[in-house]
């Protein structure tokens, strides 16, 4: 994610999970509404809802590597991360091994 130049927006479409202020969410929507956010610390559920307008005036820092984003009360900081697929290339190599 180091494309400065893309919105938070974007990057929550491509995104799997986030992070926000240290915790991880794996439960997160976006929509005409806003971003809605919940994750578990310890046993207590957090919850995050913060408005279009809040998403689109997100700062992505370069350096964190994060978005600063300025809720109704608080910034928060936000990491999105795409889930990693693992491929099932050794299938493909016996086969090709076997066609040889």
């Amino acid at each position: 994610m180091s494309d400065a130049n893309q919105t938070l927006r974007a990057a929550l479409e491509t995104s799997d999970m986030l992070e926000i202020d240290g915790l991880h969410a794996f439960e997160f929507s976006l929509d005409d509404q806003g971003l809605l956010i919940e994750a578990m610390d310890g046993r207590a559920r957090k919850r995050w809802t913060l408005t279009p307008e809040q998403v689109e005036a997100a700062v992505f820092d370069d350096k964190l590597q994060s978005w600063t984003l300025t809720g109704d009360a608080s910034e928060h900081r936000l990491v999105c991360v795409s889930a990693v697929c693992a491929s099932n290339d050794d299938d493909d190599e016996d086969e090709a091994h076997d066609e040889a």
